[in-house]
């Protein structure tokens, strides 16, 4: 009986020690892959509020047929011809199941347009799944965790 105990508590403090990927938080810096080309695009900095929705921003440029500060020429608004660098492009993805944010939107800043947005992160807390969609029309992509 007493051996269980134990053996009940050291795998509740390792469990803590060592959380499981599953159940990881998506803050942090990812890698985009572009969807049409497959090359790493950019690198977004994803945060999570204490409601669980998601937003992120570009931290840095990649690559960019437009140098290595391009302006978002294609975004209406506010947005229209600011840096890149620096922007929100993904807001108010909401909770929905395990790993799972949906309803947010995402901006696509070299074609100036937003999609409905939704993400899933992988079990091994590594890759994102993000996609947009208007209408029936959805783009994919998978982002990759920065070590």
């Amino acid at each position: 009986m007493r051996c269980k105990s134990i053996r009940a508590g050291l795998t509740v403090l390792l469990l803590a020690c060592f959380p499981t990927a599953y159940g990881a938080s998506p803050d942090g810096r990812w890698q985009t892959i572009d969807d049409e080309t497959g090359q790493p695009k950019s690198i977004i900095t994803l945060t999570q509020a204490s409601d669980g929705s998601l937003s992120g921003r570009v931290t840095e440029i990649l690559q960019s047929d437009k140098g290595p500060n391009p302006r978002c020429e294609k975004c209406e608004g506010e947005r229209h011809n600011q840096p890149i660098v620096g922007m929100t492009v993904l807001w108010d993805l909401r909770p929905e199941g395990d790993n799972a944010w949906n309803a947010g939107t995402i901006l696509d800043p070299s074609k100036g347009k937003t999609y409905r947005a939704k993400a899933k992160l992988a079990e091994d807390g590594q890759t994102l799944e993000v996609s947009g969609c208007i209408v029936f029309i959805c783009r994919s992509q998978t982002w990759l965790r920065e070590p």
